[in-house]
C-alpha cells in the first residue's frame, strides 16, 4: 500500500512559487520586458512623487498584466503537454490567454498615461517651448536633410542600399524625424504630449519592424533613431532662431 504524500509545507509552498516567477523570467521574453518596464514605471513615479492613490493604482495594473502573463504561461504549459499535435482548441486556449495579456498590458499604459500624462506633459512643454516655435514648413526640409545624411552615411560605409539595410536605418531615420517635427510643431495645447507620443510609439514600430524583418540590427536602428531626431532638432534650431 503506498503511503499518502505529505502535502508541502508553507516553507515548500514558497519556494515552488519563487522557482515558477524565475522559470517565467528565465524563459518567457515578454515577461522579462513586463517586469522591467514596471520596474522603470515605479521609479519615474518616485521620481515624479505621485500620490498614493496614483501609486496604487500603477501598482494594480503592473501586477495585473505580471499575473495575466504567467497565467497564459501555464495555460500555454499546459496545453503542449495535453496535445501531441495540432487542435484548434488548443489554439484557442492559447489565443484567449494571449488575449488576456493584451487586455492588462493596454489598461496598464491607460492608467499610466493617466497617471503621468499631465506631470510629464508639464516638464516637455517647458522643454519644448524653448526649443522652437518653428512653422511646420521646416518638416519638410528635415525630413529631406534626414534622408540625405542617411545616403551619405550608406554611401560610405559601403553597406546597404537607401532603402534597404545598412548603416544606418533609414527607415528609422524618417521615423524619428518625424516624430521630433511633430513635437516641435505643435501649438502648447493639452493635446501636444498626446500626440507626440502616439508618433513617439508609431516610430518605435516602425523600428521594430525592421529588426523583426531581419533587415536591421538593433544598432543600426538605434542610430538611424538618433540621427533623424539629431538632425530634424538641428534645422529647427538653426532655421527658427
Amino acid at each position: 500500500m503506498i503511503a499518502p504524500r505529505r502535502p508541502p509545507s508553507i516553507i515548500e509552498s514558497f519556494n515552488f512559487a519563487i522557482e515558477g516567477i524565475i522559470h517565467v523570467l528565465r524563459t518567457q521574453r515578454n515577461m522579462r520586458i513586463h517586469f522591467a518596464a514596471g520596474f522603470v514605471v515605479l521609479v519615474t513615479a518616485l521620481v515624479f512623487d505621485v500620490s498614493r492613490l496614483e501609486l496604487i493604482a500603477l501598482l494594480i495594473a503592473i501586477v495585473f498584466v505580471l499575473i495575466a502573463e504567467m497565467i497564459n504561461t501555464a495555460v500555454e504549459a499546459a496545453v503542449d503537454v495535453a496535445s501531441t499535435s495540432f487542435d484548434p482548441m488548443a489554439k484557442l486556449a492559447k489565443d484567449i490567454g494571449a488575449g488576456a495579456v493584451l487586455i492588462a498590458a493596454i489598461n496598464a499604459i491607460a492608467v499610466g498615461y493617466l497617471v503621468f500624462s499631465a506631470q510629464v506633459a508639464d516638464e516637455s512643454s517647458r522643454l519644448l517651448d524653448t526649443l522652437s516655435e518653428a512653422p511646420a514648413e521646416l518638416t519638410l526640409v528635415a525630413l529631406v536633410m534626414t534622408t540625405a545624411v542617411v545616403i551619405a552615411l550608406k554611401a560610405l560605409s559601403g553597406r546597404g542600399t537607401p532603402l534597404r539595410g545598412g548603416w544606418p536605418s533609414g527607415h528609422a531615420a524618417v521615423a524619428f524625424a518625424g516624430w521630433m517635427a511633430v513635437t516641435l510643431v505643435l501649438d502648447d495645447t493639452e493635446h501636444r504630449f498626446l500626440v507626440s507620443s502616439l508618433s513617439l510609439i508609431m516610430a518605435l514600430l516602425v523600428a521594430q519592424t525592421r529588426i523583426e524583418a531581419g533587415v536591421h540590427t538593433t544598432l543600426e536602428v538605434a542610430a538611424g533613431g538618433a540621427l533623424g531626431a539629431l538632425v530634424t532638432l538641428a534645422v529647427f534650431q538653426g532655421f527658427s532662431a
